[in-house]
Order: C-alpha cells, then structure tokens, then sequence
C-alpha cells in the first residue's frame, strides 16, 4: 500500500519521494491518520477503506474550492487514490501551534474573506459530500429555505427515523422553515460545513488554518453557528468576522435551527442524548 501511496506523491510532485517514517496522528473521528516523511519532505496521509475513497475525493475537491478564494489557509490537497483494500488522501504537512488573540483575530477576519465567495448556481455544490461519515447531500437548488429544510433537516429526520429517532414536532418544524427565515436575506457563501474547534486551528507562526471541511455553498451564519455549539471560539474570533462582514439581524434565532443539523448529525453517527437534545432545539425553534 505505502508503495503506491509514495509512487503517487512522487508522480504529482514530480520529485521522487519514498517514506521512511511514517508516524501516527490523530486523522479525525473516522480515519487512521499518519505524517509521513523522507529525509526531506512530510505530508499528512489519511486512511480508510477502499470504498470510502469518494469521502477524500469530495475533501480534496472541498479544500482546492476552499484554495481558490486566497483567503483563509487550508492544507494543500496533494492527492487521492485507493490502493489495496485502502483509500486515501495526501495533504500537505501543517505544524499546529497554539496561537493567540492575533491569530484569532485574522482567523475571523479571514474566514469572512471566504464566505464572500458566492455562487450564481445557487445554494449547493457540484458534488454530494460527508458530513462527518454521514453523507451529504447537495443538489443545487435556487431556495435557501427549500434548500435547508430538504438537503439539511429532512435528510438528518430521514436517517434518524432509519435509527429509531422519535421527533414528533420535525414536520412542524419543516413546515416552518420558509417562515422562520422569511426576512433573512442569503447569499450562496461558501462555507466550510463542520467548522467546530476540532477543525480549526492556528500554525506554529500563528497563522489561522480550517481543515476537515463538508464543503458547499450556503448561508454563512451555518459556519458561525457551529463555532458556537460545542464550546465557541475565542472572542477575538467573532470580532475579526464581524469587522469585515458583520452578521446579519436574527442571526440568535437563526443560530439554532442551523446548529440543529449537526445534533441530529451526531445522533445518526452516535445515538445516545443527541435525541433529546435535538427535540430540545426543536421546542426552542418552534416558540
């Protein structure tokens, strides 16, 4: 396997690279992880089944739509593959540090940078993508609100319900979705789709990095929503976003409807108290 994974970086690098060390870090929730060096160069190379290929093809596409804006720093995409009973993806090498008040700063401000990037297709993209391993579904569609309530919700509800959810007020909560965002104005931005602290962090020189994205274009506020839900960012975070493209009015109202699809997320990955967490949500949604 490593044979082909290495044949492969040398071909797109057009360097010959050959591993000689291969360490094991942390590769997210659902994949082996490993830095992987010769004498001279590292890349990060994730791993997981050979079927689970069109996860880091959809990844790579996310990161290199990510790229093209010249705004926030994401890890380089190098290449993707399957070899043997394995699928991976080669990315560049990123040295995490901590960073600081600074660095957040930037990374709001810089994240702002990207959500200008907007679509004239639409809300969606040009390819169905995971969430998580949870797949997700972005046929374009021209309505926000028809977009969220059949591509986010409805889709989450569908897997719940396969898993034993019981949400008795989801269609109610589906059928209010237009109404609830009836004077929020949305541009198509491209987001990132998981932006929670595990995804985002900060270089050894300070310098803001996002990784791990669910790629699509949607309302911005879907990212800003989850910096908040398992924790929050540092404040310096909110301020920097709010300088260069400041929220729009309602966005607290907003803010749970849109964290509501990552809980229902969870619960289709994990089970557990997300259900009731999520029929929580749904009452606070409905008052």
């Amino acid at each position: 396997m490593w044979t082909e994974i290495d044949a492969h970086i040398s071909q797109v690098t057009g360097e010959k690279f050959q591993s000689q060390q291969k360490r094991s870090v942390s590769g997210g929730c659902i994949n082996q992880g490993y830095a992987v060096s010769d004498s001279q160069r590292t890349y990060f190379v994730k791993l997981n089944q050979a079927s689970q290929v069109a996860m880091f093809e959809a990844e790579g596409m996310g990161l290199e739509e990510m790229l093209i804006t010249a705004s926030i720093r994401v890890p380089q995409p190098l290449c993707w593959g399957t070899a043997g009973n394995s699928g991976y993806i080669v990315l560049e090498w990123v040295e995490m540090g901590g960073g600081n008040t600074k660095s957040w700063l930037e990374m709001g401000r810089k994240l702002a940078a990207m959500h200008k990037a907007t679509s004239s297709q639409g809300f969606g993209w040009k390819i169905n993508n995971t969430i998580g391993s949870t797949p997700q579904i972005n046929t374009w569609t021209a309505d926000w609100a028809e977009f969220y309530a059949k591509h986010r919700l409805g889709y989450q509800f569908q897997l719940a319900r396969r898993r034993g959810g019981n949400f008795p007020k989801q269609e109610k909560l589906l059928a209010a979705i237009p109404e609830l965002l009836t004077d929020h104005q949305v541009e198509p931005s491209l987001v990132h789709g998981d932006l929670w602290g595990g995804n985002a962090g900060c270089t050894v020189s300070g310098e803001p990095v996002i990784f791990d994205p669910a790629t699509y274009f949607g309302d911005r506020e879907v990212d800003i929503a989850m910096t908040e839900l398992f924790g929050g960012f540092p404040a310096a975070f909110y301020q920097g976003y709010n300088e260069i493209f400041p929220l729009d009015a309602g966005y607290e109202q907003r803010k749970t409807l849109y964290n509501l699809y990552h809980i229902l997320n969870h619960f289709n990955l994990f089970g557990g108290g997300y259900a009731s967490q999520a029929n929580r949500m749904i009452d606070q949604i409905l008052r």
